[in-house]
């Protein structure tokens, strides 16, 4: 009997489509997030032979890629989104572009036209690799089936390298269905643990400074790194506060621990006031200190000096002079820091116990003066947002994951929160509305189908209400809860924060209304099989929320807290 071509090549023929999903299968992922058109039938299609793999679908694609967002954070592992042609990965860009701050290891891919009547600009064709460029690591089209192992393998190693981040491939109809006999290989094992050099210098530095003088800044990073622990013992030794980044992806801390002091201001000079009073402050991860409206001066005060480590060389002495800072994984260089830090610091031990005690008296003063303002407006007729902060943290507790974008409300959220769960908590760092309730699904996902909650402003919740519907399809514990002030709130603080703003002196807003007519959020939960409730009482705020938490599905629960 005569050998095929097939099998002298030592393989089966398939399509492209199926190639790919072997791949997807190696790599260990277990969710597909997508909406799919007409170029990503073959990979539809192909999905019936790998049950496996699980295609979770969004209503559009802007809530696609902030289910993966929020998958890839919740699992620590890198997501795979399939998106549809130019149109459809520039409904997905400002989710893109969230996941790129955030550094969210995502493997994006989008289906392309059939690349032989390109050259006659059929429908839906576009430069993918162009449109997606400025918001990923890289982007690269797919020319041949047998490019795909070598092309997905590439993209999920580089999406976890630091700097992480997003990466992006273009994938014609015709490599999809093209017919290939290419051996997909194994996937590499790479560890990326390096521990950072110069670490005998960093803890003479930071022991030479007196004890209390040196505050710890734990980025984005240290939840990347899964190092809570490592940061918990080196505060702990230096008797440091940890503040968490100004405006954060995670808080990766536990904010149940003594010497966590919140989050810093988001504009220069609240930092350089919160700041101000120490001789250097030691940043574990970059981007800690992001502002948003401009103010005089900066960030640091010029007597701080700024200590660093990161995985990350590219943030090291950015924007802020260093005497030393250090490239490494952070749980595995802190890991070897902590024995230096604890023989350097041992003949000021108790100096440095003083400054911890400091510490957590200060904070706990500060929790109870916020506790006590909000038990003495119970009864007001209108819920203020701290007072709806409070009730809704109380209700949700210290186990359950939250994911917030209600900016009217989050500055307080991260006041009460009180966990020793060091991944409790996860806000919206890229500041493009949309990201949070379709987060909350995929970040549900990637805990297992764990209960989660999502933390909304009524503005934020028209960006991507799809997300309710695939949280009812997939029949997922996802709590939404919608502070709503039928207002752009944020941004009338803005502008009253200045004094040339017209607005703010007249007390007219433009645009800023969510009003005539008023949304029907309990309507809109309901046509996409999520059941709903109102409050418009502070009483009833925990009570509804912990009837709604108990429920087997997803719920939506509409707080009404005051405007202005």
């Amino acid at each position: 009997m005569a050998v095929t071509s097939v099998e002298m090549a030592g393989g089966k023929t398939r399509r492209g489509a199926a190639v790919l999903l072997e791949v997807l299968r190696s790599e260990g992922v277990e969710y597909i997030f997508g909406n799919p058109g007409t170029t990503e039938l073959p990979l539809i299609d192909a999905l019936l032979e790998v049950p496996n793999v699980h295609y979770v679908l969004g209503l559009q694609e802007a809530s696609v890629v902030a289910m993966a967002d929020g998958y890839a954070q919740a699992a620590r592992k890198p997501a795979f989104l399939n998106l549809h042609t130019a149109g459809g990965l520039g409904h997905g860009m400002g989710n893109l572009l969230n996941a790129s701050v955030s550094q969210t290891p995502l493997v994006v891919t989008a289906g392309q036209q059939d690349s032989r009547h390109t050259i006659s600009d059929p429908l839906l064709f576009g430069d993918l690799v162009q449109i997606a460029r400025p918001a990923v690591k890289w982007a690269q089209e797919v020319a041949h089936a047998d490019q795909l192992p070598v092309l997905l393998r590439r993209a999920f190693h580089d999406s976890t390298a630091a700097p992480t981040g997003p990466v992006f491939l273009s994938l014609p109809m015709d490599v999809m269905e093209e017919m290939s006999s290419v051996d997909i290989g194994e996937p590499s094992n790479i560890n990326r643990q390096a521990v950072a050099g110069g670490l005998p210098e960093l803890a003479r530095a930071l022991t030479s400074l007196r004890p209390g003088k040196v505050a710890i800044i734990a980025g984005d990073e240290v939840y990347a790194s899964d190092a809570a622990a490592e940061v918990a013992a080196v505060a702990e030794c230096l008797g440091a506060p940890v503040y968490g980044s100004s405006w954060p992806s995670r808080i990766p801390f536990a904010t149940a621990h003594p010497l966590w002091c919140g989050n810093l201001p988001t504009q220069a000079t609240g930092i350089a006031e919160k700041l101000s009073g120490y001789d250097a402050i030691f940043a574990l991860g970059g981007k800690s200190l992001i502002t948003i409206l401009y103010t005089e001066g900066p960030a640091l005060p010029p007597s701080c000096a700024v200590y660093q480590m990161s995985s990350d060389v590219r943030d090291l002495g950015r924007t802020f002079w260093t005497p030393l800072s250090v490239v490494g994984d952070i749980r595995a260089s802190l890991q070897a820091l902590l024995p230096m830090l604890q023989q350097a610091a041992a003949p000021q031990r108790a100096a440095y116990a003083a400054s911890g005690q400091k510490v957590a008296e200060a904070r706990r003063a500060q929790r109870a003066q916020a506790v006590a303002e909000v038990l003495a407006h119970p009864v007001d007729a209108v819920i203020s947002p701290r007072v709806a902060a409070w009730e809704t943290v109380r209700a949700i507790g210290p186990d359950i994951a939250i994911v917030d974008e209600a900016i009217a409300t989050s500055s307080d959220v991260r006041l009460f929160l009180e966990s020793a769960w060091s991944a409790q908590y996860s806000f919206l760092r890229g500041g493009a509305l949309g990201w949070g309730m379709p987060a909350a699904v995929g970040a549900s996902l990637g805990l297992g189908r764990d209960r989660v909650v999502s933390l909304v402003g009524d503005g934020a919740a028209l960006y991507s209400p799809q997300a309710l519907w695939t949280a009812a399809h997939e029949k997922l514990p996802v709590t939404f809860v919608v502070m709503n002030n039928c207002e752009y709130n944020v941004l009338k603080n803005f502008m009253r924060q200045q004094n040339n703003y017209i607005s703010a002196q007249e007390g007219t807003y433009p645009a800023m209304d969510i009003v005539d007519p008023k949304i029907d959020y309990q309507a809109l939960a309901r046509s996409m099989g999520v059941p709903s409730s109102r409050v418009t009482r502070a009483a009833d705020i925990a009570p509804t929320l912990e009837a709604a938490l108990a429920t087997d599905g997803p719920a939506l629960v509409e707080i009404m807290i005051a405007a202005g």
